[in-house]
């Protein structure tokens, strides 16, 4: 069975309550959530969830159906064609040649934006197979801690 990546974002009412009765839903069919981001709507009461999820055609349907029938839901938006994005950062020791890992970070959109008593902090902002070259390359200095925010994405 042909599994394929999704990105599907939800808008919803800002209220208690949401975010949980969406990952219960994920969690209660065994349906797995790859990425999350939320984030308030500007001047509005509601949010934008972004859910980046993978699974058959047939499961892809019924997560969307199921999202459409959940009350604090308003909108399901499929994308179809869309710019996706994730930000990393990365705490890196000031021992490595930092040169190499500036280098490094502009070549993903990124920057050094903290100097700290023992490292760097760098930051970069790209799309999310980007970002995993970035992390894999990056472990060629040692990095300390590495986040990754999850996916944003808009409609084109």
């Amino acid at each position: 069975m042909h599994k394929e990546r999704r990105v599907i974002s939800v808008i919803v009412k800002n209220e208690h309550g949401v975010l949980s009765r969406i990952s219960g839903l994920f969690a209660g069919r065994g349906y797995n959530i790859e990425t999350l981001t939320v984030a308030p709507i500007p001047n509005s009461s509601l949010s934008r969830l972004t859910i980046v999820t993978s699974g058959s055609h047939r499961v892809i349907e019924q997560i969307i159906k199921q999202l459409n029938k959940l009350i604090p839901v308003l909108k399901v938006i499929e994308h179809e064609e869309l710019i996706e994005k994730e930000m990393v950062l990365a705490k890196v020791p000031l021992e490595e040649r930092l040169s190499d890992v500036e280098a490094l970070c502009r070549a993903y959109n990124g920057s050094i934006v903290n100097v700290g008593k023992d490292g760097i902090i760098v930051m970069i902002a790209d799309e999310p197979t980007r970002v995993a070259h970035f992390i894999y390359a990056l472990k060629n200095f040692n990095p300390k801690e590495i986040i990754r925010s999850g996916v944003v994405a808009i409609e084109r």
